[in-house]
């Protein structure tokens, strides 16, 4: 979404040459086998002991330094594997703290499959042929650029259309027992450790036969013609500067400023497991995603997500960060409002927003989804749940929203990687899971409200003259909210931007 520079290890900026052509086609490789112990694999078979053999257990990982105590615990908790695939990981505190911890994971004996999105991966080829050369990981790049020296530029002059599709998922897999799936990213924006501005987000951890149609998803990409093994980057490392690179991702950590929660060594996480099976909500779960069929992106997330939406018979509460819709959009709300099914809708307001070109392109429905029928919120950039967005003593600039999820008569939930706009449904790979679970409807429900309250959102409302206000606890304002003048001038200028490529 965002052109940020973006580099795994930052140490040197080694890269040279280009990526050959004609690299593979690779063994094909499949997730590996269920761990036989440990405490996932406990917990995985206490969830289907207690439940059918379908269903899974699953938890919401709302706040931010929750989202990164469980991955850190998975990572730490794994015995036999770890698979992990994502379109962003920052070079920053938590970016490194957690390929520490998978570092650490592979020494002790644990099979470990990296897959990243090379778009924003800029520098650092060395840094990356280093992660792959540990004897336990496997990197690979999804879809990555050629020319490895001139930058992105010279791969979309001449592979534009290509260049231009890149992996928006979000996933980890440990053990085959247990996996973490929803909006978040890797880096501090994401786990409330930035004091520029930090993300309020939703991911859910899951448990059991939801692990193997995660595996189902990863191997799907992992053994696609999109991706190249870091080995086939044009750098070499060796065995002293390997070493060199280690002890300096150490130190970077040891002086790092994070909070000291997140601690550098491994820990045994057995209590925290056990104390969460209790608060675990039981569902059936399908997860979906846009499939890599014969070497062509298939995007059918669109379609799985509107049989869904159509399903309704009561109400809809729809959490998406980014939302550029068309007038099918508009269409479906006025149909579906007039058969009596409640609508709501939450979404960044300008000021929360980190990207003002996606609000340039979506202000103009505004009016619309009112007039079909739907209740519009818009998250404050200084909403009272700042503290769950901020992880303590960290007090970032503003907040904004990046959670993408809905709830459908309070018990079909989907949680996933994918926006409301035309970049998610014609250009990029998303995905997400469907669950069927009352239990965990509830909580969704129980979320939206709070977020939706006017301490945190404003709702945008028509006046008596058919004007758009915007009502939060307090005050109501007649221009769209925003953080300062210079925001209000980007949101301006982008609506000359193809809203396509957002």
């Amino acid at each position: 979404m965002r052109l940020i520079h973006l580099i795994l290890v930052t140490l040197a900026l080694g890269a040279c040459a280009t990526v050959p052509d004609d690299i593979g086609p690779f063994t094909e490789e499949i997730a590996s086998d269920p761990a036989p112990s440990g405490i996932l694999a406990s917990i995985a078979e206490t969830t289907t002991r207690s439940e059918s053999d379908d269903q899974s257990g699953f938890f919401l990982l709302d706040g931010n330094a929750d989202a990164l105590n469980w991955r850190l615990a998975l990572i730490d908790s794994a015995e036999s594997s770890l698979d992990l695939l994502y379109y962003l990981w920052y070079s920053d505190d938590s970016g490194l703290l957690l390929l520490e911890r998978i570092l650490r994971a592979a020494d002790r004996g644990v099979s470990v499959r990296l897959l990243v999105d090379d778009l924003l991966l800029i520098g650092g080829d060395k840094g990356l042929v280093a992660i792959d050369r540990h004897p336990n990981v496997q990197l690979r790049l999804f879809n990555p650029k050629r020319q490895r020296q001139a930058g992105m530029a010279a791969d979309f002059v001449g592979r534009f259309e290509q260049m231009n599709s890149r992996m928006h998922d979000k996933l980890v897999v440990a053990d085959n027992h247990a996996a973490i799936l929803g909006g978040r990213n890797i880096g501090d924006y994401y786990f409330g450790l930035s004091h520029s501005y930090n993300f309020h987000d939703l991911d859910v951890i899951g448990f059991g036969p939801v692990a193997r149609q995660s595996s189902e998803l990863f191997d799907n990409f992992w053994n696609s013609n999109w991706v190249v093994p870091a080995s086939e980057l044009p750098a070499t490392v060796d065995e002293r500067e390997i070493a060199d690179r280690r002890e300096k991702l150490t130190e970077k950590l040891e002086s790092a400023e994070s909070p000291e929660q997140f601690q550098l060594e491994p820990r045994d996480w057995t209590a925290e497991f056990e104390n969460l099976v209790s608060n675990l909500q039981f569902g059936s779960s399908e997860i979906i995603w846009d499939h890599i069929e014969d070497g062509k992106l298939v995007q059918d997330m669109t379609d799985s997500l509107s049989v869904m939406l159509r399903s309704a018979e009561r109400n809809i509460d729809i959490i998406n960060a980014y939302i550029i819709p068309g007038q099918r959009f508009i269409d479906g709300i006025k149909q579906m409002t007039e058969n009596g099914i409640r609508i709501r809708i939450l979404t960044n307001s300008l000021a929360s927003h980190d990207v003002p070109a996606v609000n340039s392109h979506y202000k103009k429905w505004r009016k619309p989804i009112i007039e079909a029928g739907a209740e519009l919120y818009e998250f404050r950039a200084d909403p009272a749940i700042k503290p769950l967005v901020d992880t303590a003593p960290v007090v970032s600039g503003f907040s904004g929203l990046h959670t993408k999820s809905f709830v459908v008569d309070g018990h079909k939930v989907f949680i996933g990687s994918m926006n409301f706009d035309p970049r998610s449904a014609l250009i990029n790979t998303e995905m997400g899971i469907i669950i069927d679970s009352p239990g965990l409807g509830k909580e969704m429900l129980r979320l939206a409200e709070r977020d939706m309250a006017p301490e945190n959102a404003w709702q945008v409302k028509l006046d008596e003259q058919g004007k758009l206000i915007w009502v939060n606890s307090d005050e109501t304002v007649t221009r769209q909210p925003a953080r300062n003048a210079w925001q209000r001038f980007l949101d301006g200028f982008f609506r000359i931007l193809p809203k396509s490529q957002f």
